[in-house]
């Protein structure tokens, strides 16, 4: 099959932004085997050189981050305000788990008894292929390519066709800060059939995918015909939020809102679903209204920007879907006036929040990801009737729980289903905790000192002393 061009379509403009060729056939069928040769001697190396080589390219992360995050607003359309806000995140997420290597990867003694000397290692897997998403490639990347490099893996990185440099520039700062060729690579593929030719090669020991649930879907069967081959998925959510009667509504509006339509709304952990207590609904409601009326949505080069377009023209067709099959069974709309969302910049994919009430869990933006600034508010009457609702789910990435008895809501979060339950916050993978998905939501982990296990293999070794 021959090369094809891969082009970037601005969402701030719908213009061509950038050009990408993937790799000939021959240079394609070399990816897996180059990173298989390299692994052999990598895999060798002491944690401690490999420690070094992470700290390099955390520091030359940092210093690159400007230009960085002028690429991610020009490519995928985040407001330049915010830009540079991923890569001090990756940073902090790449300096945890090189904090906690040693003690993540160390050696764990066996039962002692005389005469036996019993433990377990923890060995590297081998090449991995990194599968990444573009709404935020530099924290889905620190996810995947530092434990994997930490525990001694080579790797090999497919980004978006959205957001190609991503996977260019950590090339980049991994080669300038010492890492040995071949250990990390990367390649441009617009074409799933040939992906797949990769995944389902005996070199890959591991796949890291972060998309979509038919994307996941993809992954995991393609990578099913080879034993030996781990996948790893991070996929969609549709996470809910519950409002409890005892709080601040104001403190707890501005609080939703940021966690709704931060990024446009596109994160898998964003706030699609809100359930409020109908003590309170009214009041958080007009509060909601409040705040949106004082955002701006527009060019995401303007500093004072809030709010960027959605990724593409597709995206833009789901999310007015969801708003006009909300409509036509019933929900009303409430969003405030606001100049910025009446008149968005003519070019671009802009799409004005929306704040829907009286919504249901028979319309689609209670039930699918919407990925785009919707804030649908739906009334509860009690803590026991918003659980079984935000449990009412194909997905379960996170959830939240905001009310002023912390206590109590440790005791709520314990009922819902999801990998990660916020209280008083959300849509912040925390590095110290692990970052998994349940349900539909994915399968394996990253972060914490749980992050490491699907880069690793056990090894075990029993030793008996030579009988005198």
């Amino acid at each position: 099959m021959a090369s094809q061009k891969i082009t970037t379509i601005s969402p701030n403009t719908n213009e061509p932004l950038l050009t990408r060729k993937e790799p000939s056939d021959e240079d394609f069928s070399a990816i897996t085997k180059i990173g298989a040769n390299a692994f052999e001697s990598f895999s060798k190396t002491k944690l401690s050189d490999r420690q070094k080589i992470v700290k390099r390219a955390l520091d030359l992360l940092r210093g690159r981050q400007d230009a960085l995050a002028k690429e991610l607003t020009e490519q995928m359309g985040r407001p330049i305000a915010y830009g540079t806000k991923e890569i001090e995140t990756a940073a902090a997420r790449g300096e945890y788990m090189l904090k906690i290597s040693d003690e993540a990867l160390k050696d764990t003694p066996g039962e002692p008894e005389q005469g036996f000397s019993r433990y377990i290692k923890k060995k590297p897997l081998g090449p991995v292929l990194v599968l990444f998403a573009w709404n935020y490639p530099y924290l889905i990347l620190a996810n995947s390519v530092f434990p994997a490099i930490l525990a001694g893996n080579s790797v090999i990185l497919k980004p978006s066709p959205q957001t190609p440099t991503a996977a260019e520039q950590v090339y980049s700062i991994f080669h300038d800060a010492g890492l040995p060729e071949g250990v990390l690579q990367y390649f441009h593929c617009g074409s799933f059939t040939r992906l797949e030719k990769i995944i389902q090669s005996p070199d890959i020991k591991l796949v890291c995918f972060t998309g979509s649930v038919s994307g996941g879907l993809a992954v995991q069967k393609a990578a099913s015909g080879v034993i030996s081959t781990k996948v790893g998925l991070e996929l969609g959510g549709k996470d809910p939020a519950y409002v409890r009667a005892d709080v601040d509504v104001k403190w707890a509006a501005d609080e939703i809102v940021d966690g709704a339509i931060f990024n446009s709304g596109q994160s898998c952990c964003s706030l699609e679903r809100i359930y409020v207590h109908a003590s309170i609904y009214d009041r958080f409601v007009g509060a909601v209204q409040d705040v949106l009326a004082g955002y701006k949505l527009g060019d995401p080069f303007d500093t004072k920007t809030q709010i960027g377009p959605v990724v593409s023209k597709r995206a833009v067709e789901t999310v007015q879907l969801h708003i006009k099959d909300a409509l036509d069974k019933g929900a009303s709309d409430l969003t405030p006036a606001n100049a910025s969302f009446a008149s968005p910049p003519k070019e671009g994919n802009f799409v004005a929040p929306r704040l829907l009430t009286g919504v249901n869990h028979d319309m689609l933006v209670m039930t699918e990801e919407t990925f785009g600034p919707t804030i649908p508010v739906m009334k509860v009457s009690s803590d026991e009737e918003a659980v079984r609702l935000m449990n009412d789910s194909k997905f379960g990435l996170t959830a939240s729980i905001w009310t002023k008895d912390a206590e109590k809501g440790d005791r709520l979060a314990d009922s819902v289903e999801a990998g990660t339950v916020f209280v008083n916050r959300a849509d912040y993978p925390s590095p110290d905790l692990a970052w998994t998905g349940w349900k539909d939501s994915g399968k394996g982990q990253t972060l914490s000192v749980f992050g490491f296990e699907q880069f690793v293999k056990l090894k075990s070794y029993h030793v008996k002393d030579y009988p005198k």
